[in-house]
């Protein structure tokens, strides 16, 4: 049927031909019949003679098993690929060959979950330098408030992967890595605004990090942004410029005082049990010296008793017996002779005791 002509009765297949002037436009419908015919004409005369015949056929037979061919794609190990039909997620493909219905019902969309993704907060780094940042924006990042109201320059590094490319593609904005630079910097600010400003700058600096990573992966999982963190690594934490040289006097300060305190408790590491040595000597020497003593009162107390009880039996004789026993204990070191009266009259006799005894010291000296 051509279309110019309509069915042969006058009637076109694409409706009444509005009449001339009337309100269809003031013209007749372009001849479309036409425009097709001159179309495939020229594409007859473009094919060899033995398929002009049947060419038309050909072409689209061509066309069609190529369209359907360039449904195949293939998945790689560390990647997944993302099947979107008319827009709308329909799968997720692991790794090998795999079909998809072509453009432009479906088209797939291929990432690589395991490689690792690094941003930047406070810095830039050549590897994420993307465009020229200002100083009034890395300052406007990297200075945050503590928890003792002090100003604190940070700078940090976030490490991250694709764990779930569905969500990673439709549950979050576009650039993504936007999203985790400003999820991560608030959650930085809010860590550091519970952190004390000395202790952010020095112990605690491993704590933070640990933190941070897990609450910045709690919020991602919040939002089911599809996005793994695998480390948060602070670069720099220091003081504003501005009070750096203050900063670097009261450091300076507290390596002192600390280095004072070490001294002072090395010192008393060294007294203090020298002195507890001391004390425990002396106890000990007290207390022999106690027991000695107590020993010595109870020999000459049991010796006492016991000349008391000889006395209470004889007591002439035991008065007796203590009288010389005192007078040899008395006379034993005396050099002088005591010679008694009517000893006899011309020469006295007189025997040299004192150097009997040295000779006889001697003697013995010698013989040992």
């Amino acid at each position: 049927m051509a279309w110019g002509n309509g069915d042969g009765k006058g009637n076109n297949p694409w409706g009444t031909v509005p009449p001339s002037g009337g309100g269809g436009g003031g013209g007749p419908p372009p001849e479309y019949d036409d425009l097709l015919g001159n179309l495939l004409n020229r594409l007859r005369g473009m094919l060899p003679r033995f398929l002009r015949g049947r060419g038309i056929s050909v072409i689209l037979v061509v066309v069609l098993v190529l369209w359907a061919l360039s449904g195949f794609f293939k998945v790689q190990p560390a990647e997944e690929g993302v099947i979107l039909r008319f827009g709308e997620w329909v799968r997720t493909e692991q790794q090998g060959l795999h079909y998809h219905i072509p453009f432009p019902v479906e088209r797939v969309i291929v990432l690589n979950v395991e490689e690792v993704t690094k941003t930047d907060i406070g810095f830039r780094s050549q590897e994420t330098q993307r465009r020229r940042t200002s100083i009034a924006e890395l300052l406007g990042e990297s200075l945050m408030l503590t928890g003792d109201e002090n100003i604190v320059n940070i700078s940090f590094s976030v490490f991250w992967k694709i764990n779930d490319a569905k969500n990673y593609l439709f549950n979050i904005q576009p650039p993504q890595t936007l999203t985790v630079k400003q999820v991560a910097e608030s959650v930085m600010r809010e860590i550091i605004g519970k952190t004390d400003f000395q202790s952010a700058m020095t112990e605690d600096r491993g704590p933070i990090q640990i933190a941070a990573q897990a609450k910045l992966q709690e919020v991602l999982n919040f939002y089911g942004a599809g996005i793994l963190i695998t480390q948060i690594q602070l670069e720099k934490v220091v003081p504003p410029a501005e009070v750096n040289e203050a900063f670097l006097d009261v450091q300076a300060a507290v390596a002192n005082s600390e280095s004072y305190q070490n001294e002072a408790q090395a010192y008393a590491n060294t007294i203090v049990p020298q002195a507890r040595g001391n004390a425990v000597r002396k106890i000990q020497q007290a207390e022999a010296y106690k027991e000695q003593v107590i020993a010595r009162a109870i020999g000459e107390a049991s010796r006492f008793i016991a000349v008391y009880e000889q006395y209470a039996k004889a007591k002439d004789v035991t008065r007796k017996r203590i009288y010389l026993e005192t007078m040899e204990e008395v006379l034993a070191g005396m050099t002088k002779v005591i010679v008694e009266e009517g000893a006899g009259t011309g020469v006295i006799p007189y025997l040299p005791l004192p150097e009997l005894k040295t000779r006889q010291d001697r003697s013995e000296g010698g013989g040992q």
